[in-house]
């Protein structure tokens, strides 16, 4: 499902503050998280109460599917849009909205938070999207639209745990444009005859209202409502041909007619939560081959933002961010890439046609991530926005990869990007208390890092790092003696966190022990996969040996063990590791494996920890124990 937008230009387009965009590496181990000061520190606005402190990367995944599952990346967010008949199942279900909360479950089952694209009102009655105005002024078809969103608050109350919901793309738009900039034009809200609504003002700025007052009357605090903002809102294609135009007096335009409508002080006593930002709905080349149009965002660090480029569209969500207050979450990202064959997609490798934009978040580390951090973003979701588009599941880069599972999934698994909180935000109930939403498998709360090379036997080399020590097996002392290791996991499990996947979790257990009486007990539940168990930051210095006890029960399905120590941007996100194949390791019996920290290596380190991989589907446990130096 694409959205229809008679511009279809919105692009996610990049950063203001100088970063390197060089060509894309091939070590994808060159990744990791940012260094203090946080991402995000410059932004203004706080991030929505449930949602994680760190940079969001989903994908659109429809209703049934589990790719993003079983692709062992610890994506955060999963996304689909909920068009007019998703109510009822679009005939195949009863009127009560039961097929939107099976959606929101079926993310909280893998793992994800799940986030909607609310894209109702085009298929209402009365027109398209030129016809907006004409619809939000019918009574009849305003009780029947407003009906159905009260359903889905329903039901997302019933879910219990946050949800992200990104309101009619470009429907505040085609809004302010049909209105001729005016909030106060008329429309049917207080007179649908809406108990919820009696109080608005049957006005266009009354309709952005009612959702915020719907919300409120239900009572879903979990719904983190976001208004849509059209960079061709105020009537100049900021991004594509007004590209000479000052930013500043647009931006002020379109704000003054969004304010009444729910981002400023209103008479619900609440406003929106965050800011939405639509990215190209196709791929750059699809729209140069079939309709002749340019597309592309030049990516130069260096490109003026009098220009179509990245930095300008940067800029943008700058300003945007400081007028309202509020982060921004970008969605239906293209997915292609420089390898694309420029053809409609049909499941082929490499088929659909090229972009830019994931080369550009990930292609290079993490540094254009923390840039767009910078500027107000918090989250980061790709999709199609229609068919025979680049895609995930077939985006074959130059070495065969899958470009997005692979460089995308590397960033991910080492932690992904740390954001800053902020402080003030809007006064809205945008959701439940509890940083990091959803946690499980596939969730967002993994720390560690992830390795390429040295997978051939043990003593392999981790990208950008060396090898160092081996394995051998003892039996452990056990039985209450003190544990002198600085992770000793005796009163608890020392802040170490798994990284999603088939590692659903960790605590610290009786159930084996090197020293003392506990160890940590990683949880291992799902197919086959590659993750990490790791603490962040911790004190060991330059030079040192950390010594890592692992104890891996009979019959599972590991394959290999890779401790490991893996340095900050700083130090370049170098990995040593020592990489040891199931069949060098004792089963039953505690290994004891080292890994030398080299004498160069910047510290604090950004983690230290244990990569795991598996073979096979598997539900079971590892064991950790003194881990010291």
């Amino acid at each position: 499902m694409m959205k229809r937008s008679w511009f279809a230009v919105l692009a996610c387009l990049g950063v203001l503050f100088g970063c390197g965009a060089s060509p894309v590496s091939e070590d994808v181990g060159n990744v990791g998280r940012t260094s203090d000061p946080l991402a995000g520190t410059s932004a203004s606005g706080a991030i929505p109460a449930g949602l994680p402190a760190t940079m969001q990367v989903g994908l659109f995944e429809d209703t049934g599917d589990t790719w993003m599952k079983s692709s062992g990346v610890p994506w955060s967010t999963r996304y689909r849009y909920f068009t007019k008949g998703w109510v009822n199942n679009w005939g195949y279900g009863s009127y009560d909205g039961t097929w939107g909360l099976q959606f929101l479950q079926e993310c909280a089952t893998q793992g994800y938070i799940p986030a909607v694209q609310y894209y109702q009102i085009v298929d209402e009655a009365g027109g398209s999207e030129s016809a907006m105005l004409s619809k939000v002024q019918n009574a009849t078809t305003m009780r029947s639209y407003f009906g159905d969103f009260k359903i889905f608050m329903q039901r997302v109350k019933d879910f219990g745990k946050p949800v992200v919901v990104m309101l009619e793309a470009d429907g505040f738009g085609f809004l302010e444009q049909q209105s001729n900039d005016n909030p106060n034009a008329p429309a049917a809200i207080a007179s649908t005859g809406m108990a919820e609504l009696a109080g608005l003002p049957n006005t266009v700025a009354g309709w952005g209202l009612a959702f915020l007052q719907i919300r409120k009357a239900v009572g879903a605090t979990n719904a983190i409502l976001g208004v849509h903002v059209s960079d061709w809102a105020s009537g100049k294609d900021l991004s594509y041909v007004s590209v000479t135009d000052s930013l500043g007096p647009e931006v002020n335009k379109v704000y003054s007619f969004l304010s009444p409508l729910g981002l400023g002080t209103n008479v619900t006593g609440k406003t929106y939560d965050f800011l939405v930002g639509d990215p190209l709905d196709r791929d750059s080349d699809y729209y140069r081959i079939t309709q002749n149009l340019d597309r592309w965002w030049d990516a130069s660090d260096t490109a003026s933002i009098s220009s179509k480029s990245f930095n300008r569209y940067a800029e943008w969500l700058r300003l945007w961010n400081v007028k309202a207050n509020r982060r921004w979450i970008l969605w239906q990202i293209p997915l292609g890439n420089s390898n694309q064959k420029n053809v409609d997609n049909n499941g082929s490798p490499s088929q659909g046609y090229k972009d830019n934009r994931p080369e550009y978040f990930f292609g290079s580390g993490t540094a254009h991530i923390s840039k767009f951090a910078d500027v107000g973003v918090i989250g980061l979701l790709f999709g199609a926005g229609a068919t025979g588009q680049s895609s995930y599941q077939n985006d074959q880069y130059t070495d065969g990869q899958l470009f997005m599972k692979t460089r995308a999934g590397a960033i991910l698994k080492a932690g992904g990007v740390p954001l800053s909180t902020g402080s003030g935000g809007s006064t809205g109930t945008g959701g439940a208390t509890g940083a990091g939403g959803v946690t499980g498998a596939g969730g967002t709360t993994g720390m560690g890092g992830v390795a390429t090379g040295g997978r051939a036997g043990s003593g392999g080399t981790g990208a950008g790092g060396a090898s160092s020590g081996g394995a051998t097996s003892t039996g452990g002392t056990g039985g209450g003696s003190a544990d002198p290791a600085q992770y000793s996991f005796e009163t608890g499990n020392h802040s170490w966190r798994t990284s999603g996947g088939m590692l659903v979790s960790d605590q610290y257990s009786t159930d084996h022990a090197f020293a003392g009486t506990h160890s940590l007990k990683v949880n291992i539940s799902g197919p086959a996969g590659d993750q990490t168990v790791s603490v962040a930051s911790p004190t060991v210095t330059a030079g040192k040996t950390i010594t890592f006890h692992v104890f891996i029960p009979a019959g599972s399905a590991i394959t290999s063990i890779q401790p490991y120590a893996l340095q900050g941007a700083s130090g370049g996100w170098t990995w040593t590791g020592s990489w040891q194949a199931i069949g060098s390791l004792a089963v039953n019996q505690w290994n004891t494996i080292t890994v030398k920290v080299p004498t160069n290596a910047v510290t604090p380190l950004s983690s230290l920890g244990v990569e795991v991989t598996t073979n096979a589907s598997y539900t079971g446990a590892m064991y950790i124990d003194s881990v010291g130096w």
